[in-house]
């Protein structure tokens, strides 16, 4: 993160939760201050308001998918950006308050991406159980604790915090289930290109013109600019009126991306700038690596363009 490293950090809560397992990966949060939120919202605001420098909140899951609400807080609202992604490994377990046998579990507390991720897992071994939303695992891990509910669906970090007993391990139907976090902070100089960046928008398409979805996938598609993720959210406006938001490869410093987005500002009725960063590396070192450039359409191949233009608008035909 450029300029002064971040010293305040605020995550989706409460304790317990894949965010705080996601946010002490950082190395910068480790040192620095920790303080739960009790939504996406408030964490967001925090930073907005200046009371805490960056916030750690999921965006989307491998299963469940996008986070809506945190889609929602990034399209709205005084301007943010991401600084970092944290991808996640996600390990559900079933905890209860010791000596609840698993036929005794009527109620089970679940934040909504996590019981989506256990539904086959729910249906075969508790069909009975009526499922409850909470806010977090955390939360679901809290209530389990106090006798709100019978049981809850969380991580590892969070029944031990809240001294549950796991009734079950592993329930997630899914083994390799992910989870991606981003880091966000007010606007600032984005962290200097790796050459294997991100870079994220909303995007807000002009509804009175024919073909403006496909204008804005040309914009990328004619330039190289590989789209990794697509997804639309209402804008509250009217029914059938959207914002869609963009992962790309690479860098707003990148000269290929930075025509893509001069594009996209002419065509679209508006383009909000949600940050350029690294993709997530794992502790080995890989990364899920982007896809080359078509032939033409490379970083060098721009700058080769660039150079010969400028040659030939200075009298240099050669």
């Amino acid at each position: 993160m450029p300029g002064t490293p971040p010293t305040r950090f605020v995550y989706l809560g409460p304790e317990g939760t894949f965010a705080e397992q996601a946010l002490r990966t950082v190395s910068a949060a480790d040192r620095g201050s920790r303080t739960p939120a009790r939504s996406v919202g408030e964490a967001l605001e925090a930073v907005r308001a200046g009371d805490a420098d960056a916030a750690l909140v999921p965006l989307e899951n491998s299963i469940g998918g996008a986070v809506g609400v945190t889609l929602d807080e990034l399209a709205e609202g005084s301007p943010l950006v991401i600084t970092r992604e944290v991808v996640l490994p996600v390990e559900f377990v079933l905890g209860a308050r010791p000596g609840t046998p698993l036929g005794a579990i009527r109620s089970v507390a679940a934040h909504p991406q996590a019981s989506t991720q256990c539904r086959g897992w729910l249906r075969e071994w508790l069909p009975d159980a009526t499922v409850v939303d909470v806010l977090s695992n955390g939360a679901a891990a809290s209530g389990a604790a106090t006798g709100e509910f019978d049981a809850a669906i969380c991580a590892p970090v969070g029944a031990a915090r809240h001294r549950l007993e796991v009734v079950a391990d592993k329930i997630a139907d899914h083994a390799d289930a992910v989870t991606r976090f981003v880091l966000v902070s007010r606007p600032g100089s984005p962290p200097p290109p790796t050459g294997d960046d991100v870079t994220s928008l909303a995007v807000y398409i002009a509804h009175d013109r024919v073909g403006a979805l496909l204008s804005v996938l040309m914009e990328l598609a004619v330039r190289g600019v590989n789209l990794t993720r697509i997804e639309s959210r209402p804008t509250g406006e009217a029914l059938g009126r959207y914002v869609f938001f963009l992962d790309c490869t690479g860098h707003v410093a990148d000269v290929r991306l930075g025509e893509a987005l001069q594009g996209l500002r002419r065509v679209c009725a508006d383009v909000r700038f949600l940050g350029s960063y690294p993709r997530h590396r794992w502790l080995d070192g890989s990364t899920d690596r982007p896809i080359p450039a078509p032939a033409g359409l490379s970083d060098t191949d721009y700058a080769d363009a660039a150079a010969w233009l400028a040659r030939l608008r200075t009298g240099h035909l050669t």
